[in-house]
């Protein structure tokens, strides 16, 4: 709930109108550039995305004016930060602030009067709100490559690391993009020529955050960032300062997860004599650690240097997913589960990556960490207290949790809304009914000689279901422990993570941009027309539930995590979407619902 709505930087706009709960409020213009509203009575927040409209001024002798602008607050968001009596987005140069009461609950699953019981809540509301960002410490001098590898890594377009002048960085500062607010950067130049200052500003910087108590202010992450030298130029791996901080890493890091970087990693393999040698990518490596391994293990004292070389060079990437991957290993390591709950810290850290969907899928269904579906299928299967509450709701939570997990650029929340929510539904509802192939389904790798993909879709993307088709009957069901039950929450936990992982593949390359309904209906209708999707609702369909009980295992987790680890972006046929479809296509949004003209259905 919300007791006071303030918006800041808003110059230019003439009127702001709150929409919450089907109700509006005028935010009144307290002075220039500034609207704020007190509630009297605080606003209930539930499963509605709040919205703001800005109404712009009209300019002068012109008797025309823009449209409204519309900035939408989604519930959950709203909840990580209840700890902290205060909510804020920013929205190009406005500031949005929500004035928050200690203890702020939200119900993002059922109507108000109808209330959740906790077992049906979003894992992700508990963990996001004891740390809702990770938090990475990324320290290199100028040049090295630091924006390349940040945008890359988390799916930005512009990281606001330090620029070329001394004195720019502010280590204490927090960088948060718009773009992915899981994330909070700290950026350290690192110790060049001249800055002798720095070297002691970094090591009280770390002391301070290894003293945080609460665990979403302590460092998560050390990135150490080091450019590969070339050696015929006369350069060096790194400045007496770094060796200095090398050798003292151990009391100064202590056990922050911390991974040694080397950037540039193409030079090497550009260089002419190694490039035209035998065997150049081995010699490559080991002029690496020659060069670059050796000498930092010679200031550490340490043996075992976790270690990533990177190449950002376009034609030349290498080594960022393996960053990734080694980052959230060595953070799950470090934050360990305690008293049987999963730490906020590495689930954090899988949202904010935006580079490896094996990840998302894995934080979707790791049977190993009792996270998200595990501990769902559990209560499903044994709780008394989901007697009584419709399907929609269960799945709804599911469905809340997954989409978390995948950390799309979406500040429209088209992931969460109910016409999304709807065609999955529906496209589960499918799996009783008998296998055809129509013309238009996408063809598999088997069969693509024979049939073409059309790779450049420009006209509206029409999806298989009717507008406002109404939700099929068996989600308005209670809840019962049937197999009918079961089936078609396999269905949807599968169906739901190949199409986020499709749409994953298919954004890749537009860091930066928001999410559109055409990107999500792409997805949808490549998953839906694919005989991957064919095959996995034959195989739910086929699934004995009747032959489940066999002691220390759920049968029926264990198909569901098998059919969600079967990757479809490896599919030649994804590939070939992959080309044809650039990012301009997706970036241009449509309705939900088109008809054969293009025009939106009614």
């Amino acid at each position: 709930m919300c007791i006071d709505v303030e918006l800041q930087n808003a110059q230019g706009i003439e009127s702001v109108e709150l929409s919450l709960n089907g109700q509006q409020h005028t935010i009144p213009r307290q002075r220039k550039g500034v609207f704020r509203e007190d509630f009297a009575q605080p606003l209930e927040l539930g499963s509605d995305v709040l919205s703001l409209s800005l109404g712009p001024q009209r300019k002068r002798f012109s008797f025309s004016r823009r449209g409204t602008d519309t900035i939408t607050i989604d519930p959950t968001d709203v909840l990580t930060k209840s700890a902290e009596n205060k909510y804020q987005k920013e929205h190009g140069r406005v500031l949005v602030v929500l004035g928050l009461p200690t203890q702020t609950t939200l119900d993002v699953t059922r109507n108000r009067s109808d209330p959740t019981p906790d077992n049906l809540r979003p894992t992700t509301e508990d963990l996001l709100s004891q740390c809702p960002r990770f938090r990475i410490l990324v320290i290199g001098k100028s040049g090295v490559g630091k924006s390349s590898l940040i945008n890359r890594a988390f799916g930005i377009e512009t990281a606001c690391v330090a620029n070329d002048r001394p004195g720019q960085a502010d280590i204490n500062k927090e960088l948060i993009s718009p773009q992915n607010d899981r994330f909070i950067l700290h950026d350290s130049r690192g110790f060049e020529p001249g800055e002798g200052d720095n070297y002691d500003v970094v090591k009280k910087f770390i002391q301070s955050r290894k003293c945080q108590p609460h665990i979403s202010n302590q460092l998560h992450a050390v990135w150490l960032c080091f450019q590969v030298p070339l050696q015929s130029h006369g350069e060096r791996l790194m400045e007496r300062s770094a060796e200095q901080f090398l050798s003292e890493k151990r009391d100064i890091l202590g056990d922050i997860p911390t991974i040694v970087v080397f950037t540039k990693y193409d030079r090497i393999l550009t260089q002419e004599k190694i490039r035209n040698s035998v065997g150049y990518e081995s010699e490559a490596e080991q002029y690496l650690k020659k060069h670059c391994i050796q000498p930092i293990q010679a200031f550490t004292g340490e043996e075992d240097i976790s270690h990533v070389a990177v190449s950002s060079k376009q034609g030349q990437e290498t080594g960022q997913g393996d960053l990734i991957s080694l980052t959230f290993d060595k953070v799950s390591e470090h934050f360990k589960p305690q008293l049987n709950m999963p730490s906020p810290v590495p689930v954090v850290t899988l949202m904010a990556q935006r580079m490896l969907p094996k990840l998302k899928i894995d934080g979707s269904i790791d049977e190993g960490s009792d996270l998200f579906l595990q501990g769902y299928w559990r209560a499903l299967a044994t709780s008394p207290n989901f007697r009584g509450y419709r399907i929609e709701d269960c799945l709804g939570v599911i469905h809340t949790d997954i989409v978390s997990v995948w950390n799309f650029n979406d500040p429209s929340q088209h992931l969460r809304s109910k016409d999304f929510r709807e065609l999955m539904v529906n496209m589960v509802g499918e799996i009783d009914a008998p296998i055809l192939l129509p013309p238009s389904r996408i063809p598999t790798s088997s069969n693509m000689a024979e049939s073409p993909l059309p790779l450049v879709i420009l006209i509206p993307i029409i999806l298989p279901f009717a507008a406002g088709l109404a939700l099929v009957q068996w989600v308005h069901n209670t809840y019962q422990r049937l197999y009918i039950v079961q089936q078609r929450f396999m269905a949807y936990i599968v169906d739901l993570i190949h199409v986020l992982e499709i749409l994953f593949a298919l954004t890749a390359n537009t860091s930066g941009k928001n999410l559109t309904r055409r990107a999500i209906k792409l997805a949808f209708k490549v998953y839906h027309d694919s005989q991957m999707k064919d095959n996995a609702h034959t195989r739910i369909r086929g699934f004995d539930f009747s032959n489940t009980q066999i002691p220390g295992r759920d049968i029926i987790l264990e198909e569901i995590v098998s059919l969600a680890r079967i990757s479809y972006t490896d599919d030649s046929v994804l590939s070939q979407m992959l080309t044809g479809n650039s990012s301009a296509n997706l970036e241009k949004d449509e309705d939900w619902h088109t008809v054969e003209d293009g025009t939106t259905a009614h």
